[in-house]
């Protein structure tokens, strides 16, 4: 199996302006808010679950992470948040190095990464509001002993619900939300930590086409409008092609392709879900034989 070759590993750091030259604004988008380097992950002396995997995410940007069931997603997700037994390479997160936190340094790392789930993850029997206000549990502080919130968490939640279209349901239980409704409130949950990344585990797998649609386009201006990189797990071609900037893909725990979505298309990205030859990757972003 061909692994990602160096030369597209670095491609983003060969394209880099000199930092010096930027501004503050400017310098915020150019370096990437997540790292990886020759991340490896292994459970309990097993096989490597990830072997040599490299990823850079940048604020603004929406990155599909592709791969079929078994190949790693979900385990190099878990890694950026401590979750997963990092073995070897090196995890940098929003200035966390994730292989040497403590305990308290993981809770800061986690209160500042929102996740967005297939099974949405709301408490059934309670409002869509407190499902919201549950976010800001982490900066409540003491006040969350009791199961109180400021009204500026109120209003920050009521703001965030209609944002994503649903203030109208705020009072509602969040049992009684369709499955699109409820992962816009999954979403406001994650906005209301104010968090420096966004990680999203198939998101829309039990959506339908137009809603999952439309939860991609939502994640997508999040991305641009707050600066926030959103890493989103992806099992549909063609919504990784139609809603992100750039599609990594991984194969038996393998990176083996890494490039703009413009320069993909579902024939080249065919090898991560076969076992014909993988495609090297050139820094171009194209895959070649």
């Amino acid at each position: 199996m061909s692994r990602l070759t160096r030369a597209a590993r670095q491609r983003d750091a060969a394209a880099a302006v000199d930092p010096s030259l930027l501004s503050t604004a400017e310098l915020r988008q150019a370096l990437p808010l997540v790292t990886v380097r020759d991340l490896t992950v292994a459970y309990e002396d097993g096989p490597n679950v990830l072997d040599g995997v490299d990823l850079d995410l940048f604020p603004g940007e929406m990155v599909a992470l592709l791969g079929s069931s078994g190949s790693g997603k979900s385990t190099l997700m878990r890694s950026l948040t401590g979750f997963a037994p990092v073995t070897g390479g090196q995890v940098r997160v929003a200035g966390h190095d994730v292989t040497n936190l403590r305990r308290g340094e993981l809770r800061t790392l986690r209160s500042e990464v929102g996740q967005v789930f297939q099974q949405f993850n709301l408490i059934p029997r309670m409002s869509v509001l407190t499902n919201v206000l549950t976010g800001a549990l982490h900066s409540a502080g003491p006040i969350n002993l009791v199961g109180g919130f400021t009204s500026a968490h109120r209003k920050r939640a009521l703001d965030l619900l209609d944002r994503v279209g649903i203030a109208h349901k705020a009072k509602d239980p969040a049992r009684s939300l369709s499955g699109g409704q409820q992962q816009r409130v999954a979403i406001a949950r994650a906005l209301m930590q104010q968090p420096k990344l966004i990680l999203a585990d198939e998101p829309v797998a039990s959506l339908d086409p137009k809603l999952a649609d439309s939860v991609l386009e939502l994640l997508r201006e999040i991305a641009v409008e707050d600066g926030i990189p959103v890493l989103v797990s992806l099992h549909v071609l063609p919504l990784a092609l139609a809603h992100t900037d750039r599609i990594v893909g991984l194969r038996h725990g393998e990176m083996i392709v890494s490039g703009r979505t413009a320069d993909l298309d579902a024939a080249r990205l065919a090898p991560l879900y076969d076992e014909t030859p993988a495609l090297e990757v050139t820094p171009s972003g194209y895959a070649s034989a």
